[in-house]
């Protein structure tokens, strides 16, 4: 069109365009451009294999929308048996797509939120479990509280083994102090330990509003079952176990000699991701709002009546502890992961946190010395399995019960009060020589073996590699030679 507007012939105008004369005179004499001259392409250039079952399709879609189209297709197959061939599910799904789009229900929108400094920190808790970290080669199952702060990213975090208040405040303390200031709203999850049951008149614990208003944080949480409500948290969850888990991979190895070893492990992890921040933490920073004075105790109190069993119970699981307490009230500060329990303004115990559906912890020390004045109540005791150290001292129990069964408890009680006098892991060994030998397990062989400090137990594996004459591997490549001269000849 430009060149004929020049005033060029039609056929040096259609050799500019790169077309026959004929077909110049074509669109001159329409008056139509190329692309409005395009028919939309709204036929079918095959027949429909679902058209005749498609209304039936549709209703069951209509009635559940979340039907995929494979389930749909083995439906028809099963009920047309041969009518539709494998190769055609593409076809239904490509049905299926359109439906959902121009008649299915409404999906769910992301809207992109704008964070602003100082406003708003978040706390999850993560599973770390599929990392396969191990504390001295022993697996270490575990949770990882987790803080962040929306604006910069900038976050902390801490392993803990349940998602129990002690955990959440410890947590978020730790988080905190180490950061130096207080956002305006802190924002979790529907967690139990914090949140009331919908029913309950008051939001949140009173354990926990005492800890919102203590750190002057206006407390918010999430519906149950929409994590995409804090959704900053949970992305950088994902982003969180990517890491470490790049990080074990540098390491070259998910195994940590201690707890403390694994905590400065995350700590470093979480100084690094940190650093990359500057910019945005140094804005967040200046909008904080200062520290208190002090830090609440990050542990709950519980005063407690030891039982005639020697067993105090909280929060529905039972722990031993020494027979002099028996009828005594002790207070019992209850941390994330262990229980410290004090009388007489002292602490007097230490004992790990019994979590999940674990019913007790018993310590055999505590409970031995009524055990060897009562022998016989060993054999029906409702903890015996928890006075088993390990499968090891479970058999030794069985062989004395296979061979003196009147005086098998006597006996492994014996063992026992090896182990407090000796060390568990030296009577271990001790028991470990004896079996392996089978010879006959009494508690006078396991005692020579055990008190003997001059004759070191034999190692776990005594391997003898034998020298290796290398002559032989001369003969193999003789022997080889010789069967490759004989074939070429």
């Amino acid at each position: 069109m430009k060149e004929l507007a020049r005033g060029k012939t039609r056929e040096a105008a259609a050799a500019v365009g790169n077309m026959s004369s004929r077909t110049l005179r074509t669109y001159l004499r329409d008056g139509r451009l190329p692309g409005d001259r395009r028919v939309p392409h709204d036929w079918l250039t095959r027949t429909d294999p679902f058209a005749e079952v498609w209304p039936a399709v549709a209703a069951m879609l209509n009635d559940e929308p979340g039907l995929l189209p494979i389930t749909l297709f083995q439906h028809l197959q099963r009920q047309y048996p041969g009518r539709f061939p494998d190769g055609q599910l593409r076809t239904l799904q490509r049905r299926v797509k359109r439906w959902r789009a121009l008649e299915g229900p409404a999906k769910t929108v992301f809207f992109a939120q704008e964070h602003r400094p100082g406003e708003i920190g978040a706390s999850d808790f993560t599973n770390m479990n599929a990392l396969g970290i191990t504390i001295n080669r022993e697996p270490f199952p575990h949770l990882l509280y987790h803080f962040t702060l929306t604006y910069s990213n900038w976050e902390a975090g801490m392993p803990c083994a349940s998602e129990s208040f002690e955990s959440l405040s410890e947590g978020l303390q730790q988080a905190l102090w180490q950061l130096g200031g207080i956002p305006q709203r802190h924002r979790t999850d529907s967690l139990t330990a914090a949140v009331r049951q919908p029913h309950q008149p008051d939001t949140f614990t009173r354990r926990y509003d005492a800890l919102l208003t203590h750190y002057g944080l206006a407390g918010e949480h999430t519906r149950p079952r929409h994590p995409n409500e804090n959704g900053d948290i949970e992305s950088r969850n994902g982003h969180l176990k990517r890491t470490v888990e790049q990080r074990l991979l540098l390491r070259g190895s998910r195994d940590f000699s201690s707890n403390s070893e694994y905590e400065r492990f995350l700590a470093e992890l979480f100084a690094s991701l940190n650093s990359s921040r500057r910019e945005k933490v140094a804005e967040e920073r200046a909008c904080l709002r200062p520290m208190p004075a002090t830090r609440l105790p990050a542990f709950s109190v519980f005063d407690v009546r030891v039982g005639v069993g020697s067993l105090l119970r909280v929060k529905n699981h039972a722990y031993s502890v020494p027979s002099r307490f028996c009828g005594e009230i002790v207070r019992v500060h209850l941390f994330s992961d262990r229980l410290e329990v004090w009388y007489a303004q002292r602490r007097v115990l230490e004992i790990p946190r019994v979590l999940g559906n674990e019913r007790a912890s018993i310590r055999y020390a505590d409970l031995l010395d009524a055990l060897e004045r009562k022998p016989g109540a060993f054999a029906n005791y409702r903890y015996r399995e928890f006075l088993f150290p390990n499968s090891r001292f479970r058999q030794a129990y069985d062989t004395f019960l296979a061979e003196t069964p009147r005086h098998a408890a006597k006996y492994y009680l014996a063992l026992l009060r090896l182990a407090v006098d000796y060390g568990e892991s030296r009577v271990d060994e001790a028991l470990r020589v004896v079996l392996d030998r089978e010879e006959v397990l009494t508690v006078e062989s396991i005692r020579t073996l055990v008190a003997s400090a001059e004759v070191p137990l034999p190692p776990l594996t005594a391997v003898t590699i034998m020298p290796v004459d290398l002559r032989l591997y001369d003969g193999l490549l003789y022997e080889v030679r010789e069967e490759v001269c004989a074939w070429t000849r």
